[in-house]
């Protein structure tokens, strides 16, 4: 499975931005998916999380309320997870992470960068106060 993100970018106080995350690949599972974000000298820090099935939903305590997650799994585009960002902040500025997560439970999210098996490569996000 491969994982290709974009959407970062330079943003102001206030403002918002879409990341995408589309997995490519064969699986006999279905795919959960999460995004994480990183500053440099930091750990690796769970943003959101999404089912496989995108019924299920966790977000973060700081950034609840202001990101959303989802995902299209329609046959064409199968496998894409967004993240909707409003009202961004200076402290949201940081590499953003997809992952995604081999699974046969369609209703499960996983909050742990540990239990992820594939990312991409990052996108960067930064927002100027």
């Amino acid at each position: 499975v491969q994982l290709q993100a974009s959407g970062g970018g330079l943003v102001q106080a206030g403002g918002s931005l879409r990341l995408s995350c589309a997995a490519s690949g064969r699986t006999s599972s279905g795919v959960a998916m999460g995004w994480f974000r990183q500053d440099p000298g930091k750990e690796r820090e769970f943003v959101a999380a999404i089912s496989w099935s995108g019924y299920s939903t966790y977000y973060a305590d700081s950034v609840k309320g202001r990101f959303t997650i989802s995902r299209d799994n329609a046959k064409n585009t199968k496998n894409t997870a967004y993240l909707q960002m409003n009202s961004l902040q200076p402290e949201d500025t940081a590499v953003y992470y997809c992952a995604a997560k081999l699974t046969y439970y369609s209703g499960s999210v996983y909050l742990s960068p540990f239990e992820y098996d594939y990312w991409g490569q990052g996108t960067q996000v930064t927002v100027s106060s």
